[in-house]
């Protein structure tokens, strides 16, 4: 029987080179590419079976120059970075993950949450400096606990599932929004207009869509509480960018704390990175060696399916 050969799209340390090694068997092969290798890519695209997807755009390019591609792979759970008319149009079953990143995205979220409400990266880079002792005094006028503050959840799947009963234990009261109330929610349903105005701490956790791109627009942030604080490990394409700059700057936003952006990589010249009051992560939420377990068994699984058939695992094409 001849290997099935799949790519795994993305830099792989030491530590994921050892677990792709691992997944490897007499009919699957896995070859690393980072994602800045274009050559490389084009190159093993040409004989590959399967791509496991992770955040660079699989396009419309790529997937025409995999003429024996049998299955796109996303390594996560968002696949707007995947061209799927041009995976439907070759009949190209796409699949994701949901859950295999819950916890990871969950736990980044509180992080990002407590270090914009504390200014973690400001104290910091001053204690780095030998400065932290010499702080202008005002900063303590910016910063604050989460107890006895409201927290807003834009969505209610498996990650706000999990923030919700840690941010209740520190006191937060917990309200949310979805497309309907849930009977297992952790907090009180509100529409969206009516959770902006009420959160002291906004958090996004639902995918990008027609309907939610640039959910949160200039007019939302005009809405929201004055020194409101926004989170989002969700998707950049939920916010307008230009919009919350200016929140953070002229606006109601006292802070934020961003792991994604409307367009990965930020440019090094993007204004949000001149800002003291924002917390940053390069899309590296999920990303833990717990995740990455629990990813890979699902890829393997799907990718078997391939050559025997039967029924993927999350099938979203």
């Amino acid at each position: 029987m001849s290997k099935l050969k799949a790519v795994f799209h993305y830099a792989a340390s030491d530590g994921i080179a050892q677990r792709l090694a691992a997944a490897e068997s007499d009919w699957l092969s896995i070859e690393t590419c980072d994602e800045d290798d274009e050559d490389r890519l084009f190159e093993l695209m040409a004989e590959a079976d399967v791509l496991w997807h992770v955040l660079k755009p699989a396009t419309a390019e790529v997937i025409a120059a995999a003429p024996k591609l049998r299955l796109i792979q996303k390594i996560g759970v968002g696949v707007n970075t995947i061209d799927l008319d041009a995976a439907r149009a070759r009949d190209i079953p796409v699949c994701n993950m949901p859950g295999t990143n819950s916890q990871a995205v969950a736990e980044a979220t509180v992080l990002l949450l407590l270090s914009a409400l504390r200014r973690a990266p400001s104290f910091h880079d001053a204690a780095r400096r030998g400065e932290g002792w010499r702080l202008d005094p005002s900063i303590f006028d910016q910063v604050g606990e989460v107890a006895g503050r409201t927290v807003g959840l834009v969505g209610y799947g498996e990650v706000a599932r999990r923030v919700a009963p840690v941010l209740h234990a520190l006191g937060a009261r917990i309200i949310y929004t979805a497309t309907s109330a849930k009977a297992e929610a952790l907090g009180e349903w509100r529409p969206l207009a009516d959770l902006l105005a009420e959160s002291d701490v906004i958090s996004l956790h639902m995918p990008v869509t027609e309907e939610t791109e640039n959910l949160l627009d200039a007019a939302a942030f005009a809405a929201m509480k004055p020194g409101a604080v926004l989170i989002n490990t969700a998707r950049g394409g939920l916010v307008d960018q230009a919009a919350l700059y200016h929140a953070l700057t002229e606006g109601t936003l006292l802070a934020a704390g961003l792991d994604v952006f409307a367009q990965e990589p930020i440019a090094e010249n993007d204004p949000l990175l001149s800002l003291d009051n924002v917390t940053l992560m390069p899309h590296v939420a999920w990303l833990t060696p717990q995740t990455f377990e629990r990813s890979i068994e699902i890829a393997v699984h799907n990718s078997r399916v391939v050559l025997d058939g039967g029924e993927f695992l999350h099938r979203v094409v």
